[in-house]
């Protein structure tokens, strides 16, 4: 689905021309500066604290932006949040227009490797040019939101997380064929 030898050609995009960046409305806060609070605080890796403030209430694709997991990928490097939340200089943060594109950016960030755009010797870092400049397959419409509906459903199952992806990658493949 991705753009793997057995796939078809996709148009390429990058995040610059489907998302809007908002990284500029980051504010990391020191954990003993944290006021207790009911706010989800993200970082690279997902949630590490709940504080008593928000800065953003959207729907947000956060990608991390630098650690070891952008490389042992130990946790999802991308990950969706909607509502009231407060994220750190750890994260990107984008906002899209379409959810089912979201999502589709999220997926593809997490099944793809990203080694080549990372930067930094001892701490792994993927800063905003390089993220700015990954060329990302993206399938019609059509093919686009069958892949989401059939991916959701993968996601809620029991199956085995490759085998999972090779089903939605041959169930699309016969979509695109018929």
């Amino acid at each position: 689905m991705f753009g793997t030898i057995d796939t078809p050609h996709y148009d390429t995009v990058t995040l610059t021309t489907i998302s809007e960046n908002l990284d500029s409305m980051r504010i990391p806060i020191k954990s003993g500066n944290r006021v207790d609070g009911q706010y989800p605080y993200y970082g690279a890796s997902g949630i590490v604290d709940y504080v008593g403030d928000y800065i953003f209430d959207d729907d947000i694709l956060l990608i991390s932006e630098d650690g070891a997991n952008l490389k042992d990928r130990v946790t999802p490097i991308a990950f969706s949040s909607s509502g009231k939340v407060w994220v750190n200089n750890h994260a990107h943060v984008l906002r899209f227009k379409d959810a089912i594109l979201q999502r589709y950016v999220e997926c593809y960030f997490n099944y793809n490797r990203i080694d080549k755009y990372l930067t930094g010797t001892a701490q792994p870092k993927l800063n905003q040019d390089k993220l700015n400049s990954i060329p990302i397959p993206l399938p019609s419409g059509e093919v686009l939101t069958k892949f989401i509906s059939i991916y959701n459903q993968a996601d809620k199952s029991e199956f085995e997380l490759r085998k999972s992806i090779d089903a939605i990658d041959a169930v699309i493949k016969s979509l695109i064929n018929n």
